[in-house]
């Protein structure tokens, strides 16, 4: 297993302690560039469950997406991103943007900033 970054490990941990979802971060994983804003945990959680909960099929699984009770005392193993795309050729899915939980050691490259493609 590879060893997290750890500056990407504290800028996480920063984000949960202030509850902020201001950041945008592009990462870079196995065959995927992602782009988004972090998020704290609990509130990815929360939306995630929302948009479960709107569906017919999906609802049985929003109980599943309750956020976690307290906060952890142990450093971060995830990213949690909002209005996240992945860059796909010229477009970046979905175009609205999603929520992904991408685990922080599978990180091999990333950089501050929202990439887009007028940044190209």
């Amino acid at each position: 297993m590879p060893n997290p970054d750890g500056l990407l490990v504290d800028i996480a941990a920063m984000v949960e302690s202030e509850h902020s979802n201001q950041m945008s971060l592009t990462v870079v994983v196995p065959g995927a560039v992602i782009t988004g804003r972090l998020a704290p945990v609990a509130l990815w959680w929360e939306r995630v469950a929302e948009v479960l909960q709107a569906s017919d099929h999906l609802k049985p699984f929003a109980t599943l997406f309750a956020p976690p009770a307290g906060g952890s005392s142990t450093p971060p193993t995830h990213l949690h991103l909002h209005l996240a795309r992945i860059l796909q050729g010229e477009v970046g899915l979905p175009h609205a943007g999603g929520m992904y939980r991408i685990a922080i050691e599978d990180i091999s490259a990333w950089s501050i900033g929202d990439l887009s493609y007028s940044d190209i």
